[in-house]
């Protein structure tokens, strides 16, 4: 009997170790990994206007572009998967927007809630895991040079941390937190166990 295919998604600030457990995960279970924003070819130049570009957009500006991407990502990529019995796990979806352009930026919620519905077309993942990292810590862990929204103040970054712990805690059933400043290891171990994986 084929397992019913799943939606996934790992949250967390810039640093927190998302991109390593959704790589490990896709690896290891055959599962389709993805990511937001830039899951599609539109979702990479919108995901360079945004980090890249040379103009700044304004919070609603940015809030809408994400939600582009997102719309555009769910049609064209993660419900398709889906529907093929593929799970998909991606790295940042509709919580996100929440955290960066509403707690981060000040948008309304109400306001962000009501695009991230149009974008998302109804589409929930069974589970979020937030890697947790307090800012100091996300900060020397980044590498390179750090885009326009890894730019902002460590207020901005701190804003954005207290926006994912928030949604966590209202959602229990459909969030896990995970303390990322565990080794590796451990932190995988912790991902597994939360997905209920062997």
């Amino acid at each position: 009997m084929t397992a019913t295919p799943r939606f996934l998604v790992i949250e967390g600030i810039d640093g927190c170790g998302k991109s390593t457990q959704v790589e490990r995960l896709a690896g290891r279970h055959g599962w389709l990994a993805t990511r937001e924003p830039g899951g599609t070819a539109l979702g990479g130049a919108i995901r360079a206007l945004l980090l890249h570009g040379t103009e700044a957009p304004t919070p609603l500006a940015e809030a809408l572009l994400m939600a582009a991407d997102r719309a555009h990502h769910v049609t064209t990529v993660v419900r398709p998967a889906l529907e093929a019995g593929t799970t998909v796990l991606s790295d940042r979806y509709a919580s996100s927007t929440v955290a960066y352009q509403g707690y981060g930026h000040g948008r309304d919620l109400e306001q962000i809630a009501a695009i991230n519905a149009i974008a998302t077309d109804g589409l929930v993942p069974e589970m979020t895991i937030l890697l947790d990292l307090p800012v100091a810590d996300a900060a020397g862990r980044r590498g390179g040079d750090p885009d326009r929204l890894e730019s902002l103040d460590v207020a901005f970054h701190e804003r954005v941390r207290s926006g994912y712990l928030a949604q966590a805690a209202a959602s229990p059933d459909r969030w896990t937190v995970i303390d990322a400043t565990q080794d590796l290891a451990e932190v995988s171990a912790a991902v597994d166990e939360a997905l209920g994986l062997p």
